[in-house]
């Protein structure tokens, strides 16, 4: 074996494991969204009520993310990730067999299944930025692809348990165990958070490793300017890909008067596009660059929402929809990657972006029902349009950081 291949070997590895972590967490989730209605059936809650047992998984992963910097930082991102999968595995198998007692074991469950959600995504964007830069080639994107790949497998098999009358129970218990068992196997590969190369010559080794020092590194992160511009770049685009999720289906039925089934496929389509988007994305970031790639794209899902909102017919909203996601699909990855531009301050960073990003998932869902109580939903989905706007005045924030 020749010497380059003795070094590209752990990093096809590393990407590997890397997949597979964002393609699990895509699936664990997607496998529990399969099975929501049941356990409402169960449970007899009211859409308001379902509302805040769900909003446990938000609450959990924004407990977690300011706190994944410090963590990923302290034991590594392949130890985070696999305890965070335990944890997970801990989680849904809370949900899967105490949703039939009452609602609070489904409510602890549920945060601590965001809780590892959160820690997890940190640290799997953290391994995935080390890739990034080892490979020297753009794949953030097809990374967040393989989330998306995640989430309709999930859902696929979702529909196929409630197809075959499968209880919930054994369902969740089983996707638990063996995302737990495929994770926990999997990272072995990743590789060092941080080469030698990339400590900071002239800060001390006993100062990086001390934890106060993280501490006040982590705090200090917060005061960036370019990293707080970042984490708003990143959540005008979680918004653009949450509401789209969360509202397209609703949407298509009371707006344009299509049938359930229908609705279902114009999210089918939104996600598709997004899942191709982050498939084919890397190779126009390599070649263009960041900034001109999204604040194109952020034009295309503008676009693309117009088309939804005011469509004449069905078949032009569904072009819309197409548009909408195929727009959406970078800007959550590049920011990620623009996050951990320096690799000895990428944990940190990413943690703080993913929590100003997720917010978007947070706030998003209730302020497109608000809304959409007073102007119906499509027209809510106008407030999209704003961000997008945002998203291009702070595409600037995630240019590369020059090399030191």
């Amino acid at each position: 074996m020749s010497t380059i291949e003795m070094v590209a070997t752990p990093v096809r590895q590393a990407t590997k494991a890397v997949y597979t972590a964002f393609i699990m967490l895509g699936f664990a989730g997607a496998s529990w969204a399969s099975r929501i209605p049941q356990v409402r059936d169960e449970l007899s809650l009211t859409p308001s009520r379902l509302g805040f047992v769900l909003l446990a998984i938000a609450a959990g992963s924004i407990v977690a993310l300011p706190l994944a910097g410090q963590i990923v930082a302290h034991f590594g991102s392949r130890r985070t990730v696999t305890v965070m999968a335990v944890i997970l595995w801990i989680a849904i198998s809370g949900v899967a067999l105490g949703y039939e007692f009452g609602v609070l074991p489904v409510v602890l469950g549920l945060f601590c299944f965001g809780f590892a959600n959160g820690a997890w995504d940190v640290a799997m964007n953290v391994q995935g930025a080390v890739v990034e830069r080892r490979l020297g080639k753009a794949i953030m994107p097809r990374f967040h692809a393989g989330f998306s790949v995640g989430t309709v497998a999930g859902a696929l098999v979702g529909a196929l348990a409630v197809a075959v009358h499968l209880s919930v129970t054994i369902h969740l218990l089983v996707v638990a165990a063996v995302v737990a068992v495929v994770v926990i196997a999997s990272v072995r590969s990743f590789g060092p958070d941080e080469d030698p190369a990339d400590v900071v010559p002239d800060e001390p080794a006993h100062a990086v490793s001390a934890p106060s020092s993280r501490l006040r590194r982590t705090l200090a992160t917060w005061r960036e300017p370019r990293t707080v511009l970042i984490g708003l770049f990143v959540l005008a685009f979680a918004f653009t890909e949450g509401v789209g999720i969360d509202w397209i289906s609703v949407a298509m039925i009371d707006g344009y008067g299509v049938p359930a089934t229908v609705g279902t496929l114009a999210f089918a389509v939104f996600l598709a596009a997004m899942t191709v988007g982050r498939w084919f994305g890397p190779g126009w970031l390599d070649r263009y660059g960041r900034v001109p790639v999204v604040r194109v794209l952020a034009v295309v899902s503008v676009a693309g929402l117009a088309l939804f909102v005011f469509g004449p017919w069905p078949a032009v909203a569904f072009a819309g929809a197409l548009l909408w996601g195929f727009g959406a699909s970078l800007g959550f990855p590049v920011g990620m990657s623009a996050a951990a531009d320096d690799p000895a301050h990428a944990a940190p960073r990413v943690s703080v972006v993913a929590t100003i990003g997720y917010c978007a998932f947070l706030g998003g869902p209730p302020l497109i029902g608000f809304l959409g109580d007073h102007y119906t939903v499509l027209k809510a989905l106008l407030a999209v349009m704003v961000l997008l706007v945002v998203a291009i005045a702070l595409a600037n924030s995630i240019k590369p950081l020059k090399a030191r």
